[in-house]
């Protein structure tokens, strides 16, 4: 009977140990999963106390490249395999203009408080925030001054991950602040690309805004893409630019290969398996995009500009008909270009352009957003 006390105190903790297993199995439980209809770059779960959100190697096809536990008290408990982050988010440093927009659609730019290179960026809001010393200056994104960043002490680092081991997000990471990797640029249509919105959102929970803004432009993009798509006579593209002797051409599958497809087009590297651009030299582009009807995405901000760089320009259709556009509309002084900010998130405004300067009788009195003809 003496030993009756340990016996019974070693029960407890039996049966405490086991119901505290049972708990902790069952919050971690997957409840829900965050609907992507074209991202495939990241993932989100939704569990009982928290949410994991995972994002996808760029460069190996199913591995992780990041797992993140967003929690809104730190003191829930996680798995230790990701990085735990407190959300709402209250403060954002961001090292991207790709990002901006995403921010801006879902109300949450005021908690913007570092940008790298802000002299490229468009966002007026922002712009005004950077001349009133509002905005810390980070640097440059591919040399982000990480003493800049720790002494803003932000919630998080929005960042493109560009390398596979990048050593300034490392030193972020290990000075507590969770590094969030935004890497829409590697998904291969524009519609994917504009999903990511979905993504950001995790971390303002404001997952329903994102949905509806989202439907919003997909409804618009395919409406307007399925009326391309009817009609009888598809114009022949070349897009890019000869840049010392090399000419860059968006591949098949690349999003610009995507929204030349989407927009009623010919375009000779529409069954080309390959994303990113492809690199070609002068004489390969002449004797396949020669007789082109509209020269696209084009470096360029006029014909004297485009003849002056190569004379070889002349021989190209679009530049004798004078069918040439760039997507300069919104370049700033700064350099800084919207086409590569809010066209992002508004894939809709891009292909509309698009559709517009190929079939102007599907949107009549339609005004150009990003593109405008060289003359």
């Amino acid at each position: 009977m003496k030993h009756f006390p340990i016996l019974y105190l070693l029960t407890l903790a039996f049966f405490f140990s086991c119901t505290n297993k049972k708990t902790e199995q069952a919050t971690s439980q997957k409840i829900d999963s965050l609907e992507l209809k074209y991202a495939e770059g990241f993932s989100v779960e939704y569990h009982a106390n928290y949410k994991t959100v995972i994002v996808y190697s760029p460069w190996i096809k199913g591995t992780k490249y990041a797992r993140y536990y967003l929690v809104s008290d730190m003191e829930i408990e996680t798995p230790i395999d990701g990085k735990k982050v407190k959300i709402p988010l209250q403060t954002l440093a961001s090292t991207s203009v790709t990002h901006l927009e995403f921010l801006s659609m879902l109300g949450e730019l005021e908690t913007l408080r570092g940008v790298c290179s802000p002299h490229l960026i468009y966002n007026k809001e922002v712009q005004k925030l950077v001349a009133d010393k509002k905005m810390t200056d980070l640097g440059d994104a591919f040399n982000i001054n990480v003493e800049q960043t720790l002494q803003l002490k932000p919630n998080a680092v929005m960042m493109s991950g560009y390398n596979q081991n990048d050593p300034y997000a490392e030193r972020i990471t290990q000075a507590g602040i969770p590094v969030l990797f935004n890497n829409e640029w590697m998904e291969t249509s524009l519609l994917a690309r504009a999903e990511w919105i979905k993504f950001v959102a995790t971390f303002y929970n404001k997952e329903k805004t994102a949905d509806s803004l989202f439907n919003l432009i997909e409804n618009r993009y395919n409406d307007i893409r399925d009326k391309a798509k009817a009609v009888t006579t598809k114009p022949k593209v070349m897009a890019g630019s000869n840049f010392r002797g090399t000419w860059y051409m968006p591949a098949g599958k690349s999003f610009m290969g995507q929204l030349f497809t989407d927009a009623g087009t010919q375009y000779y590297f529409s069954n080309d398996t390959t994303s990113g651009s492809l690199p070609l030299n002068v004489e390969m582009v002449l004797k396949n995009f020669s007789t082109s009807d509209v020269w696209l995405n084009c470096s360029f901000n006029s014909i004297d500009e485009l003849l002056k760089a190569d004379s070889k320009h002349a021989f190209f259709n679009p530049v004798k008909r004078h069918l040439v556009y760039n997507f300069n509309k919104r370049l700033l002084a700064s350099t800084a270009n919207d086409f590569w900010e809010s066209a992002v998130a508004r894939p809709d405004f891009l292909l509309a352009d698009v559709i517009a300067i190929l079939h102007p009788e599907i949107l009549p009195k339609y005004e150009l957003v990003y593109a405008q003809k060289l003359k």
